[in-house]
């Protein structure tokens, strides 16, 4: 049943089916239940290379293929991929691994600073402020998805025996990189928003819908807590391969 609305982006079908599941292609591909879905580049690849895992598979879009490895880490496979950026082609990509055997999910990347952090601190959102399309198709419209409880606690879980300081944070999803205005900005921290990247809040959404536990662990990359001087710094780089460590670890602690 559609649930109409002035505005489309707020008109939600609360039928779970539709004409092309993430299926449709029906490959005889079954993943295991565990995944890191990760925003870490080529880390992905040099990983799966220096750890033996498998090529199972590709994700085949019109702009590149992914590649779907699976690797036995700590006496269990998990399903390894690259995530690309943007709320719509990462929501996408997970909601066809989901379709093929995946139920537990962390994802990895970096976040931008609204607020005065350093570079490369991790930090655990707990709520994504839905500024972004995607999720409207995964949810009824609400100004704010929740991140799953289960995949919280095993994310909190390996910080914790890894010996970090982290904060858990609200974070602002937005489809518009080049649309962060100075007013924007600002309204968004008044709201609670420490940092701001593109893809959480759908997600998390197409997560739920699909029944599986999706979580994420983000980093500081660069910065608008002065607006008047914005700073790309590092863009995190020094974290990814830190990150995908502690990817690993907490789908393991689901």
């Amino acid at each position: 049943m559609i649930i109409k609305n002035e505005f489309p982006i707020l008109e939600f079908d609360t039928d779970w089916s539709a004409v092309i599941m993430p299926t449709h292609e029906n490959l005889n591909l079954k993943l295991p239940k565990k995944a890191v879905f990760a925003f870490l580049g080529e880390h992905i690849d040099e990983y799966a290379k220096s750890h033996e895992a498998f090529l199972v598979g590709k994700f085949v879009s019109a702009t590149k293929d992914y590649p779907i490895y699976v690797v036995r880490y700590k006496g269990e496979d998990v399903c390894l991929c690259q995530a690309p950026v943007g709320a719509s082609p990462a929501a996408q990509l997970m909601d066809w691994l989901i379709g093929y055997g995946v139920r537990e999910i962390i994802t990895g990347g970096c976040c931008g600073a609204l607020t005065a952090f350093e570079e490369n601190v991790f930090l655990i959102p707990y709520k994504a402020l839905r500024d972004e399309g995607t999720s409207y198709h995964y949810m009824k419209p609400s100004r704010f998805v929740e991140i799953n409880a289960v995949a919280m606690k095993a994310i909190e879980k390996t910080v914790a025996e890894h010996g970090l300081e982290y904060r858990e944070v609200i974070t602002w999803t937005t489809d518009g990189f080049y649309r962060e205005t100075k007013e924007k900005v600002a309204y968004r921290k008044r709201e609670g928003c420490e940092v701001v990247e593109m893809e959480c809040a759908a997600l998390a959404a197409c997560a739920s819908l699909r029944n599986a536990v999706w979580g994420c662990i983000l980093f500081t990359a660069d910065t608008l807590a002065d607006v008047e001087n914005y700073d790309e710094r590092n863009w995190g780089a020094d974290s990814f391969s830190y990150a995908l460590e502690l990817c690993l670890d907490a789908v393991i602690n689901i």
